[in-house]
């Protein structure tokens, strides 16, 4: 088993329309989105290594923000398998994205009330 490293953006908060209620499907509603990835690397990291080795931290956040389409997403599961298939597809280094969605427009007193999906690559 190869070393892993861990990224995480944790806590974005993001407009996006998602939903099956009614007055769900018309308007953006607020997530709070975390991604954690899993980096599949062979090596020690020096002083000197470049970024090529690692993930850059950005990628992870626009998979959670300007990646996601403008379209509306029946059910939030969606949006986390599209933020993973984001991260997932063009990096074979990545073996594992976990994402956790809140819905904050139906939490009270600091609820989370989501999902959290997780796919390990095959």
């Amino acid at each position: 088993m190869n070393d892993l490293l861990q990224l995480e953006v944790l806590d974005l908060e993001v407009q996006v329309l998602t939903g099956i209620y009614s007055e769900e499907t018309h308007l953006p509603q607020p997530l709070r989105i975390s991604v954690i990835v899993d980096l599949d690397v062979g090596e020690c990291f020096s002083p000197d290594s470049p970024l090529s080795m690692s993930k850059n931290y950005m990628d992870l956040k626009r998979a959670a923000t300007t990646a996601l389409p403008n379209t509306h997403f029946v059910l939030v599961e969606a949006v986390a398998d599209h933020i993973i298939d984001t991260l997932m597809i063009p990096d074979p280094r990545v073996a594992r994205v976990e994402v956790r969605i809140v819905k904050l427009a139906i939490a009270e007193d600091r609820e989370s009330i989501g999902i959290r999906r997780v796919r390990y690559r095959k």
